[in-house]
């Protein structure tokens, strides 16, 4: 019968595809991951990986017992948790940088301080592509934005908080610029939220609404990016206002609410309706749950 240790070394090689990648996180040498899942083939009767030259790839026995795997880990530390008081062990997030930037950040120090047997192992990324990593079970949960498209059974998501869509603009642009918000959209290049993405598609709607077409010039995938090119004058831009983030404070940067806008981006937990981290997703709820009644 296979180690629990094993079983969870053979779901990091199936999701990295690289004995050397998965050894970096669980702690061993490439060839020490390799004799793991070479064991693990042997208890259970059956080649998992094709092996090309230095690559593998899951086959389709591996990716068969790929599902069981995870359920008995699941159960495992479901075990380890219930046999200690309060939350402990090691609970694997996604996460949006610019969540990371605002508000999450303060409830992951509060989680810390609250818990300090509690490892939070921290993915950075893009809302879109923690749903199918979520699903598998690599990511315990994600905090994501709202997603524009129903989600599949298996998953749920709770709204933490919201963020107000504005209009960011220089305080010296390298063009020029009027009072109003419109025409400021209208006529001054902007830096456009990579439309691919959930708060891309807001955007786009944000604008659609606003009846107004833009002067394209830049697509980026990152909050942090755009708001650093506006603050040297290079466009204008609408974006998400980031919760903790004192923009206000900015001498390079002039929020403008967008008049008649209400769409808001609404940031919150991506789980499974199912699992055995829900005793720290509850946590993170209560804790914006708390946050709200402020």
């Amino acid at each position: 019968m296979p180690s629990i240790r094993v079983l969870k070394t053979f779901l990091v090689v199936a999701r990295t595809g690289s004995f050397a990648a998965a050894g970096g996180e669980v702690g061993l040498t490439p060839a020490a991951v390799g004799l793991q899942v070479r064991s693990l083939e042997e208890d259970i009767g059956r080649k998992l990986f094709d092996r090309v030259g230095r690559s593998i790839i899951l086959n389709t026995q591996g990716r068969e017992l790929v599902p069981a795997a995870l359920d008995l880990v699941s159960r495992y530390a479901a075990l380890s948790a219930s046999a200690t008081e309060g939350l402990a062990g090691t609970v694997v997030m996604g996460a949006l940088v610019s969540a990371l930037m605002g508000a999450f950040s303060g409830a992951l120090w509060h989680m810390k301080r609250d818990y300090p047997a509690l490892d939070i192992k921290l993915f950075a990324g893009m809302s879109a592509d923690f749903v199918t990593r979520v699903e598998r079970g690599e990511l315990d949960a994600a905090v994501t934005t709202q997603p524009p498209r129903v989600l599949p059974a298996a998953l749920k998501w709770r709204s933490l908080y919201s963020e107000p869509m504005v209009l960011i603009v220089p305080t010296r642009p390298h063009f020029e610029l009027t009072d109003d918000p419109f025409e400021i959209l209208r006529s001054a290049p902007f830096l456009r939220f990579d439309r691919s993405t959930w708060t891309g598609d807001l955007v786009t709607r944000v604008l659609s609404r606003a009846r107004v077409t833009v002067v394209e010039g830049l697509e980026v995938n990152s909050v942090e990016t755009i708001v650093a090119l506006v603050r040297q004058g290079y466009g204008v831009s609408i974006v998400p206002k980031l919760d903790n983030v004192q923009w206000q404070r900015d001498s390079q940067l002039k929020i403008i609410d967008i008049p008649g806008n209400s769409l808001d981006r609404k940031v919150g937990l991506l789980e499974r309706t199912d699992h055995s981290r829900m005793q720290f997703t509850s946590a993170i709820k209560e804790h914006f749950r708390f946050r709200r009644q402020k």
